[in-house]
């Protein structure tokens, strides 16, 4: 077994027994995301390491030169452990975990696969530039160059290799980047999203032989901060959605114990020309219109819905491309959590649309009351 290996393997073991055995570090030793920040491009795109918890999220939607369809998840997190290592000139003192996950969805086939991996900061196994997007783990990665986004993954057999250029300036989610997620003290993030980035490259599910050529569409979110759910939160339903009239939609709503949904859910329409509006939640009107029940973990999760946002004149009915695709990352993150590639049709401002894009939901197989 090669030395990087076995390495990787007792960086996993030590890793996920500190992720599981994590105590509830107070949320006043790290920064809050409170107030008005002053975003510095490129520098905002690397790691924020004042805040405890952090991630780069991308997601897509792509076909091959055959119009076989697929859709696509790597998503890199940092999580705080110590806000100082006992020991900063030891590259080993332990402060940050790092959970990827890599998820690919084959339309054509039905088929879904995905991977996850969790390693800690340290030399050569993960970690995250301060100066720009440049973010690893264990072979996983996204770099950026110039205005250039490059995606690197594989595991058994799934693989991708992507570059991403956006079409659309970045937009600032919330007020001017700060999203609020709840009433506490700090329970907010800093929050921004390139919403249309045209992607190319090459894509492999777990069950083909060879990579195929794809282009598309994706997504790319960061988000970083230190209180973000309370207890009385169970998880949230968040959507990223492309318009066929060049519009991009975000949605995420916020799901408390007691069946309601939190008033500081909200939204962002972002037009073809990429000016931006941001949406309330009482200007929002999403219905459930069908569930699925995983056969794995038991959760049962929406399925399809009927999205209406009348001072912008969306109506769209959505569902997913393939039912199955739910990740359940006892190995990493320990969520069980339901991420896909999902499709639809519907009007725009009077106009008939088709769209497409990517829907996340979390807390249907157990709560994340207060996880991050």
């Amino acid at each position: 077994m090669s030395r990087m290996k076995t390495a990787g393997i007792v960086a996993f073991i030590i890793t996920l027994v500190m992720f599981i055995c994590l105590p509830a570090f107070a949320a006043d030793d790290w920064k809050a995301a409170i107030g008005q920040r002053t975003w510095s491009f490129p520098r905002d795109h690397g790691a924020h390491p004042e805040f405890r918890t952090e991630w780069w999220y991308f997601t897509g939607n792509l076909r091959d030169g055959a119009g076989n369809r697929y859709g696509y998840q790597l998503t890199f997190f940092r999580q705080g452990v110590r806000l100082k290592p006992a020991d900063p000139k030891n590259p080993w003192s332990l402060r940050d975990l790092y959970p990827a996950h890599f998820a690919v969805t084959d339309v054509s086939n039905d088929k879904f696969h995905f991977a996850e991996q969790i390693t800690r900061s340290g030399p050569g196994l993960s970690g995250a530039a301060a100066d720009g997007m440049n973010v690893w783990n264990l072979g996983w990665s996204a770099k950026m160059k110039g205005d250039t986004l490059h995606l690197q993954a594989a595991h058994e057999g799934m693989a991708l290799s992507l570059v991403l250029k956006p079409r659309k300036p970045l937009i600032l989610q919330g007020a001017t980047g700060l999203s609020r997620k709840g009433p506490g003290h700090g329970q907010a993030s800093y929050y921004y999203s390139f919403t249309d980035l045209a992607t190319r490259g090459t894509i492999r599910t777990a069950d083909s032989q060879m990579p195929v050529a794809v282009e598309g569409v994706s997504w790319f979110d960061q988000e970083f901060g230190s209180n973000v759910l309370s207890k009385d939160q169970v998880g949230w339903d968040w959507f990223s959605i492309h318009l066929s009239d060049g519009r991009d939609l975000m949605l995420f709503f916020l799901r408390k114990k007691d069946g309601t949904v939190e008033k500081e859910s909200s939204g962002t329409l972002v037009e073809s020309d990429g000016k931006s509006r941001h949406l309330k939640r009482s200007e929002i009107n999403a219905e459930v219109l069908g569930t699925w029940k995983s056969p794995k973990s038991s959760g049962t999760y929406p399925n399809r819905w009927r999205v209406r946002i009348p001072a912008a004149g969306l109506d769209l009915e959505l569902a997913p491309l393939v039912a199955a695709q739910e990740l359940i990352t006892a190995g990493s993150t320990g969520v069980t959590y339901w991420e896909g590639a999902v499709g639809g049709k519907g009007t725009s401002a009077g106009r008939q649309v088709t769209c497409e894009g990517y829907v996340e939901m979390t807390g249907y197989a157990g709560s994340l009351g207060g996880l991050f």
